[in-house]
């Protein structure tokens, strides 16, 4: 007869570790000096006058403009955006999350507030401006309020799209083991949409920089939007470029920030494109 060993199912192999290929690595340094081979072909073309100076600057003028600044005062323009960013992103993606999960897991809610969700969805992020500064005066409110209404409807819509997808063979598998509410959004609902709810993360961290030199263009005496108009008034385009490299710079940061926890919190997943 044979033993009990025998018959016991096996175990399921470990996830395997997989590591990139050379080939994918060069092309992720060819990425990162992608930017950099361009900034040294505009430099060029601008010293042989191929692209007008005043009209697009030099790099080597742009960071000389930067370094014209001083370390401390251009450190406080980028402190200043960055708080405001990262506060305004940590509000709308907190309210978009209570509301996408309710409205994704009630139909009657989202039957309720989608329309007017749609609605201001679609007004675009300066004709908050005049209504924000009438309500909350030029202080830090409106410019986080504004930040954190660009931020909550990408991340809205990233959740409720979520967790209407998770294939309903797990959601039945759940009340079959008798999960309460509760339990079923945190075991299954929530694990299951949290690749969408990241991309829409991402979205919404990239619009929270749109909104905030939407804000700090208007309103502002530090920021690196108010670096663009100071640069516009003021005649210079050097200004004007370095604040939207160092916003470009900022934004790529702040994303890969968010795409390390993503491929953190997600580890489990085996895609054929994970690497």
């Amino acid at each position: 007869m044979a033993s009990d060993d025998s018959l016991a199912l096996p175990r399921p192999l470990a996830k395997p570790e997989r590591r990139p290929s050379s080939a994918l690595q060069r092309w992720r340094i060819a990425g990162l000096l992608l930017p950099i081979v361009f900034l040294a072909l505009m430099e060029v073309l601008v010293r042989l006058q191929v692209v007008p100076g005043h009209l697009v600057p030099a790099p080597s003028t742009i960071a000389e403009a930067l370094w014209q600044l001083g370390g401390e005062r251009l450190a406080r323009h980028i402190g200043a955006s960055s708080l405001r960013v990262l506060a305004g992103f940590m509000i709308g993606a907190a309210a978009a999350i209570a509301f996408g999960a309710a409205m994704g897991l009630s139909r009657r809610l989202d039957a309720l507030f989608d329309p007017s969700f749609q609605a201001l969805r679609s007004i675009p992020s300066l004709a908050w401006v005049p209504v924000l500064l009438l309500w909350m005066g030029i202080d830090e409110a409106p410019k986080i309020t504004l930040i954190a209404i660009g931020a909550f409807f990408p991340v809205h819509l990233a959740v409720v799209a979520g967790i209407r997808d998770v294939d309903r063979k797990l959601v039945e598998l759940g009340e079959v083991n008798r999960l309460s509410h509760a339990e079923l959004f945190v075991r299954i609902l929530l694990p299951a949409s949290l690749p969408q709810i990241f991309t829409g993360l991402r979205t919404g961290l990239s619009l929270a920089w749109m909104f905030m030199v939407a804000a700090e263009l208007i309103a502002a005496t530090r920021g690196l939007g108010y670096l663009l108009s100071d640069g516009r008034e003021t005649g210079r385009p050097d200004l004007v470029f370095g604040a939207i490299l160092l916003l470009a710079l900022l934004g790529k940061l702040s994303d890969t920030v968010l795409k390390f926890a993503e491929n953190r919190v997600l580890s489990w997943r085996d895609t054929s494109l994970s690497n």
